[in-house]
């Protein structure tokens, strides 16, 4: 996915395809539109109609329209707000952000609003915020599985309907890369981490974050010698990548990682080094779990989906 900002040239006069696309976009979330009131008839939205919407949000110069497109199609679209009329809110604002309904439960909202965060980052923004109105439940699940939190209730200042303000904070953003190493017997390594920011304990495979202008590839390498100093192996195929929200060294964090799959010889970290780097890394013991284990654990394991994905790579595999 990528987005595409919307200049106020392109909005006083949208090109005929463009326009349809977008018209289209607005009419598939007629339900959303009967909650917001924003539409006379959310059952017959029309093109004329979306085009007035989106010059009235590009006339505010802190406004931006960011449509979201994937495979070159139009499947979302977000628009924010840089500076709040309110002059006690610091903040940013995400004002809309909505998804073709034909093609929503994708992860598609999920990955815009994560564009979008990024975009605040790169801005130099701390936190975000928007509100979602009382009688949408499913938008407020939405925001709050992606770590918003309420902080407010009052009216919109629009039309005076009654919602939740929610914000997030924006962590740094992080890149780091980890290695699954799986035994003959397809059990998997994985090492005891002390979380310091909550007290307790995680299970996790080998890797930590990127230095300097490294790959993700040659960061999961230099961390896997670093941590098992098992010389030996390379990282293969990429296993899976993913976003999480952390607090790193008491900073929140928004964390990109990629997790490589390898395999090699069932055996114990070696290398007299090992003290001093687990002890820095907080790595307070080691083990190979079988993915029976994984699943039945009640122990912390990160990610929390390895015995899915370690599952899936098994059903991959050409049958011999």
């Amino acid at each position: 996915m990528f987005l595409e900002p919307l200049t106020p040239t392109e909005a006083g006069a949208l090109p005929g395809e463009l326009l349809t696309e977008l018209a289209a976009l607005y009419a598939s979330n007629h339900a959303f539109h009967a909650l917001s009131g924003d539409f006379p008839d959310p059952e017959d939205i029309r093109p004329e109609q979306v085009a007035t919407a989106l010059a009235d949000e590009l006339a505010d110069p802190e406004a931006e329209v960011l449509l979201a497109r994937s495979e070159g199609r139009l499947v979302g679209m977000a628009i924010t707000l840089g500076t709040h009329p309110d002059p006690d809110d610091d903040d940013p604002w995400i004002g809309l952000l909505m998804i073709d309904a034909t093609q929503q439960q994708q992860g598609h909202g999920r990955q815009l609003a994560s564009l979008v965060e990024d975009r605040f980052r790169t801005a130099g923004r701390t936190a975000v915020r928007l509100a979602v109105l009382d009688n949408n439940p499913d938008g407020l699940a939405f925001w709050t599985a992606l770590g918003y939190e309420v902080i407010d209730h009052r009216q919109d200042r629009q039309l005076g309907r009654p919602c939740a303000v929610l914000r997030k904070r924006l962590g740094r953003i992080r890149h780091s890369a980890r290695v699954a190493v799986l035994d003959p017997a397809g059990c998997v390594f994985l090492f005891r981490y002390d979380d310091s920011e909550t007290g307790g304990a995680f299970w996790a495979l080998p890797g930590g974050g990127l230095e300097g202008d490294e790959t993700p590839r040659e960061g999961a390498l230099r961390e896997l010698r670093e941590e098992t100093g098992w010389t030996d192996l390379e990282p293969g195929p990429l296993l899976s990548t993913r976003e999480v929200d952390l607090t790193f060294a008491g900073t929140p964090v928004h964390q990109y990682e990629r997790i490589y799959v390898t395999h090699g010889p069932h055996r114990d970290p070696t290398g007299a080094h090992l003290t001093a780097a687990h002890a820095q890394d907080g790595i307070l013991a080691w083990r190979w779990w079988t993915q029976k284990e994984l699943r039945e654990t009640t122990e912390t394991v990160w990610p929390a989906e390895l015995a899915v994905l370690l599952d899936e790579l098994d059903k991959s595999r050409p049958q011999t």
